[in-house]
């Protein structure tokens, strides 16, 4: 029943298929030819978990790769939109949505933070993990974009790469903290906790 009606058709269409696949190799050549200087900045992106090739291509375009035209990483996080508003009443701060940014590299930080908190023990993993239980999901990736943003103007501007601090960092950081959050855990569960130090005798 295939018959050179059909033929065509097929033709058709795989002849659309290779124009598109040939302009995707074009403007795949274009990137990395306009991306060539940038290219020690990309390899600095890279080493930030979540980030990939294409994610840091976003960003330099965005940014330009040039930290000094921003103060400060509060103002590159504010230009990005990942900054929370604060509205201010009766002498109290509260919370209010993101400010608008410029919404290509708000995605692209986006996708890096989605991919962040699925690494596996790393400090932005643990950073989502603990900000979701008090502020919920979409803030605490709000946090881990305004967060990988922070990184990436200081590594940019001090030219060095990405530092893990590695997911237990807030556990390392405040222990006493940790220990009453796993006690008080144990607690709504029904049990009765008694700490004892390592290596002390029963």
């Amino acid at each position: 029943r295939f018959r050179d009606h059909h033929a065509f058709l097929v033709r058709l269409h795989l002849d659309h298929y290779d124009q598109l696949t040939d302009s995707v190799g074009q403007l795949d050549a274009r990137i990395e030819e306009a991306m060539a200087p940038f290219r020690p900045a990309l390899d600095l992106l890279d080493t930030i978990p979540g980030i990939n090739r294409a994610v840091a291509e976003v960003i330099i375009a965005e940014t330009g790769g040039d930290m000094a035209r921003f103060a400060s990483a509060r103002h590159l996080a504010s230009w990005a939109g990942v900054c929370p508003g604060h509205h201010e009443s009766a002498g109290r701060t509260k919370n209010t949505k993101v400010r608008p940014g410029n919404p290509y590299l708000k995605g692209a930080l986006g996708l890096a933070a989605f991919g962040a908190v699925r690494t596996k023990d790393t400090y932005l993993q643990a950073r989502y993990k603990r900000l979701t239980a008090r502020r919920g999901p979409l803030r605490a990736l709000v946090a881990v974009e305004h967060s990988i943003i922070t990184a990436i103007w200081h590594m940019l501007t001090d030219n060095v790469t990405y530092r893990e601090l590695g997911g237990a960092y807030f556990t390392q950081r405040d222990p006493e903290r940790a220990t009453r959050r796993a006690i008080n855990a144990l607690n709504q569960l029904g049990y009765t906790v008694t700490l004892n130090p390592r290596g002390a005798t029963a």
